[in-house]
């Protein structure tokens, strides 16, 4: 099963990802946790471009391919050979931050967004995508208590930025049955849980 973690920064999803990595691992299944933009040897130098704040003169359109570029080169290298060998496959983001992000934040036309990720992933896609919801007040919040870690270039993004992204995964999970939207102010154990109800009525469904 291909599961993805999706929301603005700051929202908490990377703690889920490990809480489910955890989850799975203790029922004996075999798990893999992949990060994007990353993963791959190529993904990560791609990784280190992406996030260099000192690359502030980036356009939006070299962005956008070096994340597809990164994500290709992961999906073709780790996703598929992964998920066709049985594992769950757990990843921090995916194609759906390119649309939230560089579609709905930088304004680069959607269809043209598709196209890239059509290229990018073909027809691997999510079984089920997590999206951390949390008002966008609360991720600033987060990220001034962040005060002893280097914000990255995406991370240091403005305000009105990021109110544009977020609208744009609510977007998305308005369009997608995969979307599943949870509460990103509840407490930590309280998201997990949704998400291992979530999860395991998905995994009902496949039974049947």
């Amino acid at each position: 099963m291909f599961i993805s973690f999706e929301g603005i920064d700051f929202c908490g999803k990377s703690t889920q990802v490990e809480l489910l990595k955890k989850y799975l691992f203790d029922k004996k299944k075999g798990v893999v946790v992949i990060r994007e933009p990353g993963g791959t040897e190529i993904s990560e130098i791609a990784r280190e471009i992406l996030l260099d704040k000192s690359h502030n003169k980036m356009f939006m359109e070299t962005e956008i391919f070096l994340f597809s570029a990164a994500r290709a080169q992961l999906v073709r290298e780790k996703i598929r050979p992964y998920l066709e060998s049985g594992f769950y496959v757990i990843s921090d983001r995916f194609h759906d931050s390119t649309t939230a992000y560089q579609g709905f934040g930088r304004g680069i036309p959607l269809d043209m967004v598709e196209k890239v990720n059509k290229l990018a992933i073909g027809e691997t896609v999510p079984d089920i995508t997590f999206f951390i919801n949390i008002p966008v007040e609360e991720a600033e919040r987060r990220k001034s208590l962040k005060e002893n870690r280097e914000l990255d270039r995406i991370e240091a993004s403005e305000r009105e930025f990021l109110e544009r992204v977020k609208n744009g995964y609510l977007n998305i999970a308005g369009k997608e049955k995969r979307f599943r939207i949870i509460n990103g102010n509840k407490s930590i154990e309280e998201i997990h849980n949704q998400i291992i109800k979530e999860l395991t009525g998905i995994e009902a469904k496949e039974n049947l």
